[in-house]
C-alpha cells in the first residue's frame, strides 16, 4: 500500500486547507457488498474460521467492536466475520488520502489521528451508534503489533465503553500476525487464520460495571503473545525469509549490549558488533549457534529492551539525536515532503526543527501514552510520527536510529511522569489534610 506524496516547500504546506470534520456516512451496502466480495479469496486462501462467544445476547444492536490490530489482513477479516452488518469503521488519517479515502468514507469509515486525543471522535462514535444505527469497529491498540503481544492500550477505555452505553465485542486474531508481521518487509507466509469474537459486555453490564471492571475485561481479551500461540501450537512457517527484518524488533544485543548492529536475514539474526547469532526456528524460537540462548522467546527478548530503556531514562542517559527527513500532513490530499530536519527525544519529550528554523514543534512526554513508530510506512521507510490534530510531521531517520526504542521510551516515559504527577498529588493532599 502506498500514500499520495508530493514535495512542497513549509509555507506552502501552512497555506494548504485544512481537514475538515465531516459527519459519519452510512456505510453503502453495495459497497461493503464489493469488499466483502475482493476478500473472499483471501479468506479462502487462509482457510479462515472463527468462534463465537455470548454473540447471542448481541442479536442485531449496533455495538462497539474492538479488533487487535496484526497486519494488513485485519480488515479483510472483519467483513469475513460481521458482514451484512453494518460497521462504521474509525481509520487512521493517513489510511483515508487520496481515491481510496472517499471510497473508505462511503463505506462507513471515519479518520482520527493516531494517540492524539480527539474529542470529536466520541461525538462521532455516537452518531454512528445512535442516529446511522452501525457497529463501531475500532482497533484500540490503533498501530501494529511489533513483537506479536498486544500494544499499548489507551488507559481508562471502559470511559468510552460506559459513554456509548453499547455492547462491546472483542475480535483476537490467531495467524493474522504470523501472515504477514509487520517486521517482515510485507512478505506473505502461507498460515492458516482463526479468530474468536466474544462479547465481554452486554450494554446493561456495562451500565452496572465500573470503568476499571470494564477495563479489566478489554485487558484479558487482549492478554495475547502470538509467538507463544505458534510455538504452543506447533505451527510451522518454514519460510527461507523468516528472519528478515527481525533486527527491527531485536535492536539491542543480549550478549554484548550494542544496539543497532542486529541484522535479520533469511533465518537468521546476527549482531554485526560481537558476531554472535541466533536461528529463528519454524515455530518462531531462537537458538544461539553454539553458546547459550539468552531470550528464545521473542517478547521476553523484547520485555528485557523495555527494562534497558526504563533503566536509561532513570538515569537520564536516554537520547535520541538523528537527522530526518519529513512528511507533513493537514488534510486527505496526501502527505507533504518538505525536506530535511532534526528530531531529538529526551525526558522532555520530542523535538522537531526543520525548514530552516521555520518548523519548531516540542510534543511533551505526557502528549501521548505511545508512540506512532511505523516500520516501512507506505513503502518509504520507518518513520516517527508526531504531532496534533492540525499537523502531523512523519519524521524518517536518515541515521540508523531504531524506531522500536523511540516507543519503548514514549511509553515508558509516560508512565515514569504520570506516576510522579500522582505522588505529587497525594502529597499534597496529604498536606493539606
Amino acid at each position: 500500500m502506498k500514500i499520495n506524496i508530493k514535495e512542497m516547500s513549509y509555507e506552502d504546506v501552512l497555506k494548504l486547507p485544512r481537514l475538515k470534520h465531516k459527519k459519519p456516512l452510512k456505510p453503502q451496502m453495495w459497497l461493503a457488498t464489493i469488499v466483502r466480495i475482493v476478500c473472499a479469496p483471501t479468506l479462502r486462501k487462509i482457510k479462515f474460521s472463527y468462534t463465537t462467544e455470548r454473540m447471542d445476547l448481541v442479536g442485531d444492536q449496533p455495538c462497539l467492536i474492538l479488533m487487535n490490530h496484526s497486519s494488513f489482513t485485519d480488515m479483510k477479516l472483519a467483513y469475513g466475520i460481521f458482514y451484512p452488518k453494518k460497521l462504521g469503521i474509525v481509520t487512521s488519517v493517513d489510511a483515508m488520502t487520496g481515491i481510496l479515502g472517499k471510497l473508505m468514507r462511503l463505506l462507513g469509515c471515519t479518520p482520527t489521528h493516531k494517540y492524539v486525543t480527539d474529542l470529536t471522535l466520541i461525538k462521532d462514535l455516537q452518531y454512528m451508534l445512535k442516529h446511522n444505527k452501525t457497529s463501531v469497529l475500532m482497533y484500540p491498540e490503533a498501530g501494529y503489533s511489533f513483537d506479536g503481544c498486544a500494544t499499548t492500550l489507551p488507559r481508562k477505555l471502559g470511559v468510552l465503553m460506559k459513554k456509548l452505553g453499547v455492547p462491546v465485542v472483542t475480535v483476537i486474531t490467531e495467524g493474522a500476525f504470523h501472515r504477514d508481521p509487520l517486521y517482515n518487509m510485507l512478505q506473505i507466509r502461507n498460515v492458516k487464520v482463526s479468530a474468536h469474537v466474544k462479547c465481554i459486555a452486554t450494554a446493561e453490564e456495562v451500565k452496572e460495571k465500573s470503568v476499571a471492571e470494564l477495563d479489566a475485561l478489554l485487558a484479558e481479551s487482549f492478554a495475547f503473545d502470538n509467538f507463544a500461540w505458534q510455538r504452543d501450537n506447533k505451527v510451522s512457517i518454514d519460510v527461507p525469509f523468516r528472519a528478515d527484518g527481525l533486527h527491527r524488533i531485536l535492536y539491542k544485543c543480549p550478549n554484548c549490549g550494542a544496539e543497532n548492529q542486529m541484522e535479520g536475514k533469511g533465518i537468521h539474526l546476527t549482531c554485526h558488533a560481537c558476531n554472535k547469532q541466533w536461528t529463528m526456528d519454524k515455530y518462531g524460537q531462537l537458538e544461539a549457534k553454539n553458546t547459550n540462548t539468552e531470550y528464545p522467546h521473542i517478547p521476553d527478548w523484547y520485555r528485557w529492551q523495555r527494562e534497558c530503556v526504563r533503566k536509561e531514562l532513570e538515569d537520564g542517559t536516554y537520547l535520541l539525536d538523528t537527522d530526518v527527513d519529513i512528511a507533513i500532513q493537514v488534510n486527505l490530499d496526501g502527505v507533504c515532503m518538505i525536506g530535511k530536519g532534526h528530531l531529538t527525544h529526551d525526558l522532555n519529550g520530542f523535538h522537531l526543527t526543520g525548514a530552516d528554523g521555520k518548523l519548531d514543534y516540542v510534543q511533551s512526554p505526557i502528549y501521548s501514552h505511545t508512540l506512532y513508530s511505523d516500520y516501512y510506512w507506505y513503502e518509504i521507510g520507518d518513520v516517527i510520527g508526531i504531532g496534533d490534530n492540525e499537523f502531523s510531521y512523519f519524521c524518517f531517520p536518515k541515521t540508523n536510529v531504531s524506531v522500536t526504542k523511540a516507543r519503548l521510551a514514549t511509553e515508558e516515559l509516560y508512565k515514569m511522569k504520570k506516576q510522579r504527577r500522582r505522588v505529587k498529588a497525594e502529597t499534597k493532599n496529604s498536606d493539606i489534610m
